[in-house]
């Protein structure tokens, strides 16, 4: 899967406005040779200079492409903070999310492509934004023994990429991420179905087996399954429902090892595949085939 490798938002030539300098200000920067010079109130504060926006914006890009992202970030978030609802702002915005997301502030991305689509939901950029959104969950998947509540966001991120942007030119790549993330996610109601099988049971390791069945037929995981549903019915005594499992899985996976299993299996009890067609298992089949 391709993750966010470049830059989305085009490089601009420094420009901007330059706040006004009083004379008074200009008179004592006249007299010392100091880069950045500022002026002294009677209260002790300071004045910082009036940095055009455009000139902060192209200090982050140069940071950014020195490899220095951490203190690009921090450079696109002043534009921000300084220049706001200004074009420099958001592009400075979409630049905050995009930086965090390389220095793996996964949260951070997250909460600045958020706001950036809150603020600017027609540009040309939501589409990007709501992918760093998706990009950074998935890159928090974590293994299959773990909860997956990321797993799940990862997969809602990126359907609003696929829904909300189906001109954006994130759509394959969101695509692609969801059939990984709901690889997982069957992966994951396998390892607990299994773990309830091995401990005899049967009804709850049936219903997980069941989801990965009805919910996710589409992923690798369907062919074990079938089997393991075949297991479960058959050492239950619901001989009909294993046959079924065994046949669905025969019709559609007719190389699989797992269907080799699961017929040897009936075998040792003297019977043979046979589809059911009343049966859940072949509805669901039916509905995903047909």
């Amino acid at each position: 899967m391709n993750v966010v490798s470049s830059i989305r938002p085009s490089t601009f030539a420094a420009f901007g406005r330059f706040g006004s300098v009083t004379l008074r200000a200009a008179a004592l920067c006249a007299l010392v040779a100091v880069a950045g010079c500022s002026l002294t109130k009677d209260d002790d504060t300071v004045d910082e200079p009036d940095v055009p926006a455009g000139q902060m914006y192209n200090q982050g890009l140069t940071l950014m492409q020195n490899g220095k992202l951490k203190a690009a970030a921090k450079q696109f978030e002043q534009v921000d903070q300084q220049h706001p609802y200004t074009e420099w702002a958001r592009k400075a915005l979409i630049m905050t999310a995009f930086t965090n997301y390389r220095l793996g502030n996964y949260d951070d991305a997250v909460n600045a492509s958020r706001r950036y689509i809150s603020l600017y939901p027609a540009s040309p950029d939501a589409g990007y934004a709501q992918y760093i959104i998706g990009q950074s969950y998935f890159k928090q998947i974590p293994e299959v023994t773990r909860d997956q509540d990321a797993t799940k966001k990862a997969i809602a991120a990126m359907q609003e990429v696929v829904d909300k942007y189906p001109t954006s030119e994130y759509v394959d790549d969101a695509q692609k991420a969801i059939v990984v993330a709901r690889d997982q996610l069957a992966g994951k109601e396998m390892q607990v179905g299994r773990y309830y099988l091995e401990r005899k049971e049967y009804p709850a390791a049936i219903n997980r087996f069941k989801l990965v069945v009805t919910e996710y037929a589409n992923t690798r995981h369907v062919e074990e399954a079938l089997y393991r549903l075949t297991a479960a019915y058959y050492a239950m005594g619901i001989v009909p429902e294993a046959q079924t499992a065994a046949a669905v899985l025969g019709h559609n996976f007719p190389n699989s090892q797992w269907y080799k299993d699961a017929y040897s299996l009936l075998q040792t009890g003297g019977v043979s595949p046979s589809e059911s067609k009343g049966s859940w298992i072949s509805r669901a089949f039916r509905s995903v085939t047909g």
